[in-house]
Parts: C-alpha cells; structure tokens; sequence
C-alpha cells in the first residue's frame, strides 16, 4: 500500500492498494477511485466488533455505516478529501499506543483499526450544537488517517505539564493524555469573556494536536450570512392577511 498527501489548503489523501489490500472510512467520504476497487457498505469493520461495536462507534458521534475499499485484480486507486481547509494527519495505532480525536476527526484507515466512544459529556443545551462534547478513541492495529481543521499546532505535554484549551480547539491527543472538563475560572469571566464557560484540561505526558478552526466556530461565524426562510405558516399568514387587506381597502 502506498499513500501520500497532496495539496495545501484542501489537501487530498491518495493510495495506490495493492490486490486484496482495504481501506475503510465512514460512509459518504470518498472523493474518487478506480475501476478496480470493490465498494461494500456495511455496520461493522472488518477488523470485528459486532453489533457492539456498532453500538460504540455511534456513542463516540461516528456513523453507523461504514464503507469498505478493497482492490482487486491488479490494484488500484483510492482519494479522500478534506471537508474543510486544514490537515490531514496520519498516526499509526496499536496496542498502548491509542489515540483520541474529536467527533469529525476520523478520514480513514487500516481495516483492523476501531472507533469508539472515548469521552462524552453534555455542557448544556445549545453548546456544540446542543450534542455536547464527544471524543472518539482510536484503536487497534494499523495506521489512521486524520481531518483537522484550519492550521495544526502540534504540543508535546511532559508529564504533569497542564495546557486548558477552548473545547472546540481540541483536535486530537495519545490516550497517554489525561483529559477533563472545566469551567472558566471567575464568574465575570463566565458571563463576559465571550469565550465560553468550559474548557478542555489536557495534562501529559503525551502529544496533543490543537486545530485553529473548529467546525462549531466556523458555522456561527457563516450563521449571519446564510439565508433564513420563514416558517411557512407565517408566510401563509402574510399572504393571506396581504390579499384580505387589499379586499377591504378596495371597499372603502
């Protein structure tokens, strides 16, 4: 198998699988592949799981659909591409060595690596979409391949070395990682700082990666400029107020 990373602001992830090689990815990723690469949805990785793990995969915010890729004949051609501008990071996954992302955060893998859940706590009703905060755990055996958004500040933590980070920031760490969540110190800071009143407490030792645009960001910074159409019974209301209104003043 081999893979490669191309582009800049909306880079693309590449392979050249050799025959029998898979690569799986949750349903709805691909971007492109060749003739030879056999298709095959299904709800479990190959590398096992069952319903179980099923049931894991989708309390960790991932899908429950997962689409396997396998080459046949002579091999072939297989692309992701980022949803988003960022990175896309790959990580090799084994025993001892897991990883924890956030809920977006997974592109594709090896087909024995497995989702889970790996945190999740509910900060309040319409906080990161009313869904609160997921983290999905990364394990297995194999390599994993990563989707980040915006730029990628990479932190290596020494043990006991604390960084809070603005839960959104959080793009993924080692399991090695120790994780909580906190609220802002200080009630001003709380009802004026505008940054929230949680934050993510990372204390190593372990490496973390910070992703410099969250998707919850991204989407209240477009919210103003994306169209709202109103509810359909107020415009019926309107319409039909505007035509009663229009009877009586021809009566007058």
């Amino acid at each position: 198998m081999q893979s490669r990373i191309t582009g800049t602001t909306m880079p693309v992830l590449e392979f050249l699988l050799e025959p029998n090689e898979t690569i799986i990815s949750e349903a709805g990723e691909l971007s492109w592949m060749g003739s030879s690469i056999q298709m095959t949805t299904h709800t479990q990785f190959a590398g096992g799981g069952g319903l179980f793990g099923v049931l894991k995969r989708v309390a960790g915010g991932g899908s429950i659909f997962m689409t396997e890729y396998r080459a046949l004949g002579a091999g072939g051609e297989l692309a992701f591409a980022t949803k988003l501008p960022g990175h896309i990071v790959p990580v090799e996954v084994s025993p001892g060595h897991e990883y924890m992302i956030h809920r977006h955060g997974f592109l594709c893998a090896t087909s024995q690596i497995q989702i889970g859940v790996g945190f999740q706590q509910s900060l309040g009703a319409g906080v990161f979409g009313g869904n609160g905060f997921l983290l999905q755990r990364l394990s297995g055996q194999g390599t994993a391949w990563l989707e980040l958004s915006g730029e990628l500040v990479v932190r290596d933590l020494q043990p006991g070395e604390t960084l809070r980070v603005h839960p959104g920031h959080v793009g993924a760490f080692q399991a090695s990682v120790s994780f909580q969540i906190t609220t802002v110190p200080g009630i001003k800071n709380m009802i004026f700082g505008g940054d929230g009143i949680f934050l993510a407490s990372l204390t190593g030792p372990g490496r973390i990666w910070l992703q410099t645009l969250p998707i919850s960001k991204l989407a209240h910074a477009l919210a103003p400029y994306m169209p709202h159409q109103a509810p359909k019974q107020a415009v019926e209301g309107g319409v039909v107020g505007g035509i009663v209104g229009s009877i009586l003043d021809g009566m007058k």
